[in-house]
């Protein structure tokens, strides 16, 4: 309609914090012991889901494949052409814009594989994400889509909410649950939308070690207007509502709910 305004989705996440907390990740990744267990489960689940689905593909697009286990194992499956790319590229991997997620190299090359990781939870425009990768998909190409959903990191929020005491700041970024997963491919005109999700249990004695297994995995505060710094009262207070949260043997048990979207490009 002539004289219509498109707005642009507002600015919740800050690209370079997001691009920024990926480096540090991939530093993090490097030392012992650095926790993995996101992106494992993740990998873990796209091989099940491409040998329950039977998709066996000839190229793909994999975003987020830190360490490249996914990627390894869809060559192992006979994949050719195995693409791998990241706001903050390693060495190997392509350089791509998170709300445009397709690098600019591989324009007019469709593939019929595209997995992200951990990912798109942190898109400012997310519909218009999946709508650009949807358009990268050849007709009846695949796409798996996951992240960590909502309904995540209750003990961390409670934490930061007593942290905060009467002012609440923003601190842990809202996060997409899965009915509006499903709505979400629907307007981006996927074929076959399916979103569903699953719980992680991780334990912890302390909150200092579940704020430095989220950070070496990506999955620190990048908001884009973070609030002010906690001080020390403030983490006094956050460290005894992390506490008051333990259940057996002054363990915390926190809560990872990965949210899967997949559907595929119609006109197969």
């Amino acid at each position: 309609m002539a004289g219509t305004t498109v707005q642009a989705p507002p600015t919740i996440f800050s690209p370079e914090r997001r691009r920024a907390a990926r480096r540090r990740a991939l530093v993090m990744q490097r030392q012992p012991g650095a926790a993995r267990f996101l992106l494992d489960d993740m990998v873990e689940d796209v091989i099940e889901r491409l040998a329950f689905l039977r998709h066996e593909p000839r190229s793909a697009l994999v975003i987020g494949d830190r360490g490249g286990a996914l990627t390894a194992a869809l060559e192992a499956r006979g994949a050719g052409a195995v693409v791998r790319a990241d706001p903050a590229p390693d060495a190997g991997e392509l350089a791509l814009d998170e709300e445009a997620p397709f690098p600019p190299e591989m324009l007019g090359t469709g593939v019929d594989l595209i997995v992200s990781l951990a990912l798109l939870d942190t898109v400012n425009d997310l519909p218009g994400a999946l709508l650009h990768l949807r358009r990268a998909l050849v007709p009846g190409g695949l796409a798996i889509f996951s992240f960590v959903g909502a309904g995540s990191l209750p003990v961390l929020r409670g934490a930061m909410l007593a942290a905060d005491g009467e002012r609440p700041a923003a601190r842990l970024h809202p996060m997409v649950d899965v009915r509006a997963g499903a709505q979400l491919m629907q307007r981006a005109g996927f074929a076959d939308p399916v979103a569903d999700s699953r719980t992680l249990n991780v334990g912890y004695r302390s909150l200092e070690r579940l704020i430095g297994d989220l950070r070496a995995q990506g999955s620190g505060n990048v908001l884009a207007g973070s609030g002010p710094p906690i001080g020390k009262r403030g983490l006094a207070r956050a460290r005894k509502a992390f506490a008051d949260a333990a259940h057996t043997e002054g363990r915390v048990v926190e809560r990872c709910d990965i949210i899967t979207l997949s559907g595929r490009a119609g006109g197969a």
